[in-house]
């Protein structure tokens, strides 16, 4: 880290066929390719575990402070991208790759019904859709380890963060493909965030 502003990147471990998953080969190849002068991409893959990933958002919001954070997930069969508006905190009954599901059924007990993003995904959507490429808006993550990461780290992040659903299958599934593209997706990210004021 050279003093600058830092964007976290994560992708998710091993789950089930997907040795090696979609979601961090994308996040290592965006470590590679960089966002803008005088941003760091700290990357970080996130075990398939609601314990661990709770753990280690929260640490990371600690400790490294990051000006933005983006989380890479997978969504199996889809072939665009969805930009996830809102992370939900409760629901979560399906179990981890250890077994295991939280008892209260929620990421932060006590804690708000849903959590949006600072940046709008709508409009986001919009925009790169009119420049022909292939972005879903959402506002359902699926309820289990992408949602709950989400919520969570816009919960230890005040809003500042957001949630990409990779597709697994189609021209997009291959990280040298995908990484150029969540690039360009992520830099008008910041730029909204820098002045929410322009349309993104």
């Amino acid at each position: 880290m050279d003093g600058g502003e830092v964007v976290l990147v994560t992708g998710f471990g091993p789950f089930r066929q997907f040795l090696v998953n979609p979601s961090w080969k994308a996040a290592q190849r965006l470590k590679f390719l960089g966002l803008r002068e005088g941003t760091d991409v700290y990357i970080k893959e996130l075990p398939v575990s609601y314990v661990k990933t709770q753990q280690i958002i929260a640490e990371l919001w600690q400790t490294l402070n990051p000006k933005f954070a983006v989380h890479l997930g997978i969504a199996r069969g889809a072939k665009a991208l969805m930009l996830e508006q809102t992370g939900k905190n409760s629901g979560y009954s399906d179990k981890d790759v250890c077994g295991f599901c939280p008892e209260s059924r929620c990421c932060v007990e006590g804690g708000a019904e849903k959590l949006d993003s600072v940046i709008n995904m709508r409009s986001l959507s919009k925009q790169f859709r009119q420049a022909g490429v292939d972005v879903v808006y959402s506002r359902d993550a699926g309820r289990y380890l992408c949602d709950f990461a989400y919520y969570c780290s816009l919960y230890h992040g005040r809003g500042r963060a957001a949630f990409i659903h990779v597709p697994t299958s189609g021209d997009l599934a291959s990280a040298d493909r995908l990484a150029p593209l969540l690039q360009t997706l992520i830099q008008a990210m910041l730029t909204q965030l820098d002045d929410p004021s322009e349309p993104a």
